[in-house]
């Protein structure tokens, strides 16, 4: 079956509900062709969703988009970021920065160089060390990489340095963008101010855009601070990378909570729970009308995944992360982030008191009980 979110961004520009504009930007992201940015029109201009990566080529693509939907980046005043993954909220802090546009997020998004996110912070580096990492650190404004070297915690600056919860490798981006975000280091102030929010949403709180009034509803599982938003009067729910038309969203091991796929779970069911949702709006992919089908469909993904863990835990006896992860994905998808997500599956089945792990040399090894 044909992969929506792997199309290709086009330059149409559609309307998929009433006043609301989807602007397709280029991404060039393992299994992902575009990002898609919808415009909400009212009364003050534009309110923006998710407008895509950083960077001088994806900035250009953003405003050319703008341009075709008839506004310019001097009428958007408020931009809502669903997550913080960079394809997401990459534009936000230049958004902010340039034209003075309210960034709104859930009350508990947070970067991953910066996990409070708060004040005019900047990622001062894109690289530190002779591999090229892709990020060395987070700075305030007037502060040098060694200062923020001292303020920030060594994990939270290059997490690929250290070890993952199960004993492998942390995903990290492939070592041609470490050595690119290297070599325009001196760009990175320019290009990476952080997202800075004006507007951080609890839980089923009301913010009105685009002549409307919609409902947060917050979703980790993907994310930890997954956000979407719901128009009751209308039956439409913003997804973000929550529900997507043809592929499932990473759930991470990673930074996300004990058992991310229990509150992924929770979260699928809050959605499937809102009540009349005729129009879904994701963040990759075409728009779409059956939530409750494709919810079903997504969990039923899962627990098939569940279902061959199982079965593969009880063929290899106590087995490493990695090796159970070459039992659940392709050839062609392994590495540190199948392994990450597997060892959310693993988790989620040890808590709920189905596996048993200990640790040997440094790598747990996980069976059944």
């Amino acid at each position: 079956m044909p992969r929506q979110e792997a199309e290709q961004a086009t330059a149409e520009i559609e309307e998929v509900a009433p006043g609301i504009l989807r602007l397709q930007l280029p991404l060039t992201m393992p299994g992902l062709g575009h990002v898609n940015c919808y415009a909400l029109e009212d009364e003050r201009g534009y309110a923006v969703v998710d407008p895509g990566m950083p960077g001088p080529q994806s900035w250009k693509a953003l405003l050319g988009r703008f341009e075709l939907a008839g506004f310019e980046a001097r009428h958007v005043h408020t931009v809502v970021v669903t997550h913080s993954h960079v394809d997401h909220f990459g534009a936000s802090g230049r958004l902010r920065q340039q034209v003075g546009a309210q960034v709104v997020t859930s009350k508990t998004f947070r970067t991953w160089w910066d996990p409070t996110d708060a004040g005019e912070l900047e990622l001062d580096a894109a690289a530190g060390d002779a591999t090229g990492a892709a990020a060395d650190g987070a700075a305030a404004d007037g502060e040098t990489a060694d200062d923020a070297a001292v303020r920030a915690p060594q994990d939270r600056r290059q997490p690929w340095r250290q070890p993952t919860p199960w004993g492998g490798r942390h995903p990290r981006p492939p070592w041609r963008v470490r050595v690119r975000y290297r070599l325009l280091r001196p760009m990175m102030r320019r290009w990476f101010a952080t997202p800075s929010p004006g507007v951080r949403l609890d839980d089923a709180e009301v913010i009105r855009l685009g002549r409307r009034e919609w409902v947060s509803v917050h979703t980790p599982g993907h994310t930890p601070d997954h956000l979407c938003l719901y128009d009751p009067a209308n039956g439409v729910l913003l997804s973000g990378d929550h529900v997507l038309p043809t592929i499932t969203p990473h759930i991470s091991g990673i930074d996300a909570g004990p058992d991310p796929l229990s509150a992924f779970f929770a979260s699928l069911d809050k959605v499937a729970e809102l009540g009349d949702v005729g129009r879904v709006l994701p963040a990759h992919g075409h728009p779409f009308d059956d939530l409750v089908g494709r919810v079903k469909a997504i969990r039923r993904h899962h627990e098939q995944r569940l279902d061959t863990l199982r079965a593969a835990a009880a063929d290899l006896g106590p087995a490493t992360v990695e090796e159970l992860s070459h039992r659940l994905f392709r050839e062609r998808s392994w590495g540190p982030m199948a392994e990450s997500e597997t060892y959310a599956h693993l988790e989620h089945l040890r808590l709920a008191g189905e596996a048993t792990r200990e640790e040997r040399d440094g790598v747990l090894h996980y069976s059944l009980v």
